[in-house]
């Protein structure tokens, strides 16, 4: 299936997790900056490290260097039949600079669907996250901050997108396969409607 989305949710709604079954059922790839900056982290280069200095502290990566990594992997053949966006747009002026990438590639979104999670509930699965994998970048006053990053900057882009038609929101709370059933029974009817 051709369908090109936007997965947002706060951090620790399980949004990595859902990209990936979603995109394995629909047969897309998950677009996603947070391992695009890791993998760049891990290889220890100039962007890497760029990346890193912010994501250490809990801060977002600057638009300018997010928003060309984003048009270079748009660009990649795989995503020619469909994509899911996972941790980008972050905020307004991402949009903006999406909307502008969108015209240039003749592509349109069919949707954003919106994982929800409670602040608390997102904090514990996050430092479970931590503990198993030894994540540095989730200490609690990281993760903490990162949420109030989320609810300033990202959360706009919810009532955008609602305005404009585009918005699916499931409920993130539950078992990974409960919420696996629910984002695609809500996108399935949601692009049905559509048809």
């Amino acid at each position: 299936m051709s369908v090109r989305l936007i997965l947002v949710g706060p951090p620790g709604a399980g949004k990595g997790t859902q990209a990936k079954l979603l995109c394995y059922s629909l047969g897309i790839p998950a677009i996603s900056t947070g391992e695009i900056f890791r993998a760049h982290a891990a290889a220890g280069d100039e962007l890497g490290k760029l990346a890193d200095s912010y994501t250490s502290k809990g801060e977002l990566v600057p638009d300018e260097v997010t928003n060309r990594m984003v048009t270079e992997r748009l660009a990649e053949p795989d995503a020619a039949g469909g994509f899911l966006l996972d941790g980008y747009p972050r905020n307004p002026a991402q949009v903006g600079a999406l909307d502008g990438i969108f015209a240039e590639l003749g592509i349109e979104l069919d949707a954003v669907v919106e994982i929800g999670a409670d602040d608390e509930s997102a904090i514990a699965r996050l430092l479970g996250r931590a503990s198993e994998q030894g994540r540095k970048d989730d200490t609690e006053g990281v993760i903490r901050h990162r949420i109030e990053l989320y609810h300033a900057q990202t959360e706009p882009l919810i009532t955008l997108y609602r305005e404009r038609g585009k918005l699916i929101e499931v409920d993130g709370m539950g078992t990974i396969d409960d919420v696996a059933v629910r984002v695609r029974e809500a996108l399935g009817s949601f692009l049905d409607a559509r048809a």
